[in-house]
């Protein structure tokens, strides 16, 4: 594993209820996007899905900005098609892709095929010009899995492989349910903003958990190669 050169930092932005937390990280989001637009016509947000983000992404979908000139992508996706319960695509269609943020394209990373091996390539194809990602929001798991880094694995070291040129990983586990699809190290790596949001004092604990050198959880992988501090939301 090749050893970032600029450790990211943390700032914690702690709120007291979900609501607040959901509207305080769509307005930095925003201000983000609208920064990025200024600066360069078009940007790149990817998110993540679960049932943390929802409040998030309605909130956020309320945001005036100009999102016609902003691309949404996921951070990873589950294997299952776009209209199933479990797609993270249907999760963003149903809740962010609405009112002020209808107009944003939408780059999905499932595609029709039985296995997301053979997507990759695809994928990769299509989100090459998003890069490198201008706003990435993720969330994590009791485990210390993000994206879909899950501590047991198959694909695990590849997606984690800071050394990549890789786009996209597919990556199983038995805590995943389905095969997944997930950004690689090196993409979240390159964001120039990236955002971790988490509810609840299990989660809390899991992030600022020390691991020994075998053990380090995914979380803090991702961490320790960001180019950029680590803004994390969180509410009790």
């Amino acid at each position: 594993m090749h050893e970032p050169s600029v450790p990211a930092s943390v700032s914690w932005r702690r709120h007291d209820e979900a609501d607040a937390l959901a509207s305080a990280l769509a307005a930095a989001v925003a201000a983000a996007l609208r920064a990025a637009i200024d600066a360069r016509g078009r940007v790149s947000l990817a998110l993540s899905g679960g049932t943390t983000p929802v409040r998030f992404f309605e909130a956020l979908s309320r945001e005036v900005l100009a999102w016609e000139r902003v691309v949404v992508t996921l951070v990873d996706e589950r294997w299952v098609p776009s209209g199933h319960e479990r797609s993270n695509a249907a999760l963003v269609r149903a809740h962010l892709l609405q009112r002020e943020a209808v107009a944003a394209r939408f780059v999905p990373l499932h595609r029709d095929a039985a296995e997301p091996e053979a997507a990759l390539a695809d994928v990769s194809r299509d989100l090459a010009d998003l890069l490198p990602l201008d706003v990435v929001v993720l969330g994590m798991g009791l485990d210390g899995h993000t994206a879909s880094y899950f501590p047991d694995g198959e694909g695990l070291e590849a997606a984690l492989d800071a050394g990549t040129h890789a786009i996209v990983a597919a990556v199983r586990a038995p805590a995943a349910g389905e095969p997944r699809i997930t950004l690689t190290l090196t993409v979240l790596a390159s964001a120039r903003e990236v955002h971790l949001h988490i509810e609840g004092e299990a989660k809390r604990a899991v992030f600022e958990r020390d691991g020994d050198a075998g053990a380090v959880l995914p979380i803090h992988r991702v961490l320790g190669h960001l180019r950029v501090p680590l803004e994390t939301w969180w509410c009790p």
